[in-house]
């Protein structure tokens, strides 16, 4: 079984996978102003929902400060631990390694955006 029912999500818009045991080095290493972590599951109906939203204006939800990571929680449960989810998807926003949000559940991509764009201003000010 496929790690998304949303055909080629991954290949369409660019994400790293971070497993638990690395994500810390993996922030630590960014060159970008934000980190936006994708915590997500196989399967999981709302985690589709956003897959769709984000594919639908890829280029309103990509900026050039951010970089993407994620992980199917599902298969790496030490990371849903970590972070103590009550469910998915999942949002993290990190600068320098320092977590700044979290948005849990998908708000839609306008509240997303608007989200992401005020805390990118922020850290750029």
């Amino acid at each position: 079984m496929g790690e998304t029912t949303v055909p080629d999500f991954f290949d369409r818009f660019a994400m790293q996978r971070v497993h638990s045991g690395e994500l810390d080095a993996v922030l630590a290493d960014s060159s970008a102003t934000l980190d936006v972590l994708f915590l997500w599951g196989r399967d999981c109906p709302n985690c589709d929902i956003a897959k769709r939203a984000i594919l639908a204006q890829p280029d309103r939800l990509s900026w050039p400060q951010v970089r993407w990571l994620h992980c199917n929680v599902y298969d790496d449960e030490a990371m849903a631990t970590r972070f103590g989810l009550h469910g998915i998807p999942t949002f993290f926003v990190f600068a320098r390694g320092k977590r700044l949000g979290r948005i849990t559940s998908w708000p839609g991509a306008e509240a997303f955006r608007t989200a992401i764009a005020e805390l990118l201003a922020r850290e750029q000010a």
